[in-house]
């Protein structure tokens, strides 16, 4: 038992004055990081496991010193860091930076609410319905999706957490509208008849949303620009009602991750519209263009959706996470998800939305800050401006890649991505070269393949990039092109073990 009389007990952490001067530190840190980005290999070359052999496998006793800890940054955690804000880094999609956003961030870790609901802390719901409605009428979205109606905004976690979102709430809401015309009917009956729809080349997320939800997913194939049209819809929907299934949910993707194709919203909205399908729209890339007038027209139809998505986390300078998700009656999804305990209630739950309701998990951060700080810091201009940029870099790169007899563009470069191939090639020869592309590792890129063609994708991710890291990419790919040609013509080249000569 502790003496009465000892000394209070040292406070273990960090106090406020060592807070101010370390965080400080970590802020020069930050921008010593960012601004010298370029300079660090975009992809890590290490091994699974590497970052084992070089920490204890048990936690300290006894608190480390704060030095140490920051030199263990770059002897631990550097090394095995994609670096995807460099602007070598071209694969996947954009993950947007700003320091707007990373200010916005240190100022929710502060306040630290969990913002679950309006009287959990007022500001954090507020201002995320009211940076909502910026966000939607910057997209110039129908009305409907404005707050002050039924329907209203959200700020999920990922275009995947909205896909099931929609997806459960309108197999809450077929189920419900079934029950009442049929009441004989159970949950599960319905549940076992439903079916849903997407494209063929609709992000993996829509099919594992279907699994989570129990519910058929049906794939439809795309037309000859792998965009989804209304006719196959149409026909699918006739054929399962034929069948005894019940369509209620169709995911259309506007800007698909392969290619970035568009699937047609004015064509299968009126299908949906016609046969009481819930029409979610997946923009997560490419919705973020829209607030540039000459790229809006891509999300005309919208109007037919129930629900429409896009990450600001990925091209509009917000880091992740940050998905916007907008519902024209959010009824059918507080239905859904609305389970409230005593302990969760309060006396302003029918004036003010409880975000809980609006989500899958109960906590959430107050992620609207990013959004706030991001749009008065750069205002609608500023956005426009990158967005605008990033796609004017993606035609550089495709001017390039068009001038060498070697290549050919797969699709149509529309937003920041070009995807390419070898002309005339093999999908192994094409896969041939991005193996040698990432295993050199001054740049680095992700492939895809859509209705059996491998191709390679140039997506330009960075705030940072300019056109001389178009230069320099184009210089790589070249180089390493010329020697893969040559060894081709030797019959030296290897794909997953097995040689390939020729095209």
């Amino acid at each position: 038992m502790e003496n009465a009389n000892s000394p209070p007990a040292k406070k273990l952490g960090m106090n406020a004055e060592e807070f101010r001067r370390r965080g400080k530190e970590m802020v020069d840190y930050i921008a010593d990081y960012i601004e010298t980005i370029e300079e660090r290999n975009v992809f890590p070359k290490i091994q699974p496991g590497y970052l084992h052999k070089l920490i204890p496998t048990e936690a300290p006793q006894t608190p480390d010193k704060w030095d140490d800890v920051m030199n263990d940054i770059e002897r631990v955690i550097m090394p095995g860091v994609t670096h995807w804000h460099s602007p070598k880094f071209l694969a996947y999609f954009p993950t947007a930076n700003s320091y707007p956003a990373i200010c916005a961030d240190m100022l929710s870790d502060a306040i630290g609410c969990i913002g679950f609901s309006w009287i959990s802390s007022p500001a954090c719901t507020e201002l995320e319905v009211v940076m909502m409605d910026w966000l939607g009428k910057m997209l110039k979205l129908p009305e409907q999706f404005i707050s002050g109606g039924k329907g209203g905004g959200v700020i999920q976690g990922t275009a995947s957490e909205a896909t099931l979102v929609g997806l459960l709430g309108a197999r809450a809401k077929t189920i419900a509208e079934l029950k009442e015309s049929r009441p004989e009917l159970t949950d599960a009956e319905i549940t076992s008849k439903l079916v849903a729809y997407c494209s063929d080349q609709a992000h993996s997320s829509v099919v594992r949303a279907a699994m989570l939800g129990n519910v058929k997913m049906v794939s439809l194939p795309s037309d000859e620009e792998n965009n989804l049209r209304g006719k196959e819809l149409a026909e699918a929907v006739k054929k399962d009602i034929a069948d005894g299934l019940i369509p209620f949910y169709l995911v259309a993707t506007l800007g698909t991750t392969a290619c970035c194709a568009f699937d047609k919203l004015l064509e299968l909205g009126p299908v949906c519209e016609e046969y009481n399908i819930w029409m979610h729209v997946d923009a997560a890339y490419a919705g973020s263009s829209f607030v540039c007038d000459e790229y809006r027209p891509y999300l005309d139809g919208v109007e037919f959706a129930q629900s429409f998505n896009f990450n600001p986390h990925k091209w509009m300078l917000v880091n992740f996470d940050c998905s916007a998700m907008w519902l024209k009656d959010a009824s059918h999804v507080v239905d859904a998800f609305n389970v409230d305990p005593l302990y969760l209630k309060h006396d302003h739950q029918s004036v003010a939305p409880d975000y809980r309701h609006w989500q899958i998990p109960l906590g959430r951060r107050f992620r609207s800050l990013k959004l706030w700080f991001v749009m008065r810091l750069y205002g609608v201009q500023g956005i426009q401006d990158h967005i605008r940029e990033q796609i004017r870099l993606a035609h550089v790169f495709e001017r390039k890649v068009i001038n060498d007899d070697r290549f050919e563009i797969f699709g149509k470069v529309t937003m920041g991505l070009v995807c390419f191939r070898l002309k005339n090639c093999s999908n192994e020869i094409n896969e041939a070269l991005l193996k040698r592309i990432n295993a050199d590792g001054r740049i680095h890129i992700t492939p895809s393949k859509v209705k059996e063609t491998y191709f390679l994708r140039v997506a330009v991710c960075s705030r940072r990039t300019e056109e001389k890291d178009m230069d320099y990419a184009w210089d790589v790919i070249t180089e390493l092109t010329d020697k893969l040609m040559i060894d081709s013509e030797n019959g030296t080249v290897s794909v997953n073990g097995s040689p390939q000569n020729g095209h």
